[in-house]
């Protein structure tokens, strides 16, 4: 008697999802395209929120990632009226939408093919393979390297994020050997919110070799802790997780001058 598990089902399909790469760009699947659709047909965060069941908070962090990792922004704010202020796709944010809905189609026409042809997934997992990489980093910033400075020991690398502002990078030697740094290259540094630190004033003197001065522009309050967002460039920003205590004894608020401290020692870079 034939094994009926070995039988095929006749309602499984083959399924995938679609993210790309390219000339430099991050990384782009399709809860950024949903978010983004979402945007353009509301006109603000918080109805596009709703719209594809996230969070407000989930939505600008995922908004200020796609900013931070692309060129010039995909995403802004419009300035109030008469009408209020909202939110708004860029010609380039408008542009990412099309080509990869564009590619969407392209990809369940390829499944439909080659759905035809392959009995089970399984058959063909061994050659599909995802390009993604996860982390639990906040603060994530694509940029070129303009310089890379080796000493005994550790490099100094320094990448341009798209500010004036840029980043430094304390990492050994051998990594920068086996990531293949060297000025004109493309990497990501990758900064945990809660080893920024934030202060205000322009008197300052730290050790902290990363100070990316800015403008608060979210403040999200917790039990114990807040995540403050800093607008520091055109379409970038930075979060730090303080504690409410400090937050008070700032003085924080929407529309401050602030500055994002960090030591170069906490950057991590990656590479494509």
């Amino acid at each position: 008697m034939p094994d009926s598990s070995l039988k095929p089902r006749r309602d499984s399909r083959l399924q995938g999802s679609v993210s790309f790469t390219g000339g430099g760009k991050a990384s782009f699947a399709a809860a950024q395209a949903q978010l983004l659709r979402a945007i353009g047909e509301c006109g603000s965060i918080s109805a596009a929120a709703k719209a594809v069941g996230i969070s407000y908070k989930t939505a600008w962090d995922r908004i200020d990632a796609m900013n931070n990792l692309s060129s010039a922004p995909l995403v802004v704010r419009s300035a109030g009226g008469t009408q209020g202020g909202g939110t708004a796709l860029t010609e380039l944010g408008q542009k990412v939408l099309w080509g990869f809905s564009a590619l969407e189609e392209e990809h369940a026409l390829f499944l439909q093919r080659i759905g035809r042809r392959v009995r089970e997934f399984s058959d063909i997992a061994d050659f599909v393979g995802a390009g993604t990489m996860n982390t639990s980093a906040r603060n994530q910033f694509r940029g070129e390297i303009t310089a890379v400075k080796p000493g005994a020991v550790n490099a100094e690398v320094i990448l341009d994020i798209g500010t004036d502002q840029p980043l430094a990078a304390i990492i050994t030697n051998d990594s920068v050997d086996a990531l293949g740094l060297q000025p004109g290259a493309i990497a990501v540094a990758l900064i945990k919110a809660s080893w920024v630190i934030l202060a205000k004033g322009d008197a300052l003197k730290t050790s902290a070799r990363n100070q990316l001065r800015g403008q608060v522009s979210r403040i999200e309050s917790g039990a114990v802790n807040s995540d403050v967002t800093i607008a520091i460039g055109p379409g970038k920003s930075i979060s730090a997780i303080i504690t409410n205590e400090s937050v008070k004894e700032l003085t924080l608020a929407v529309g401050d001058e602030a500055c994002a401290l960090f030591k170069a020692s906490s950057v991590i870079l990656m590479v494509d």
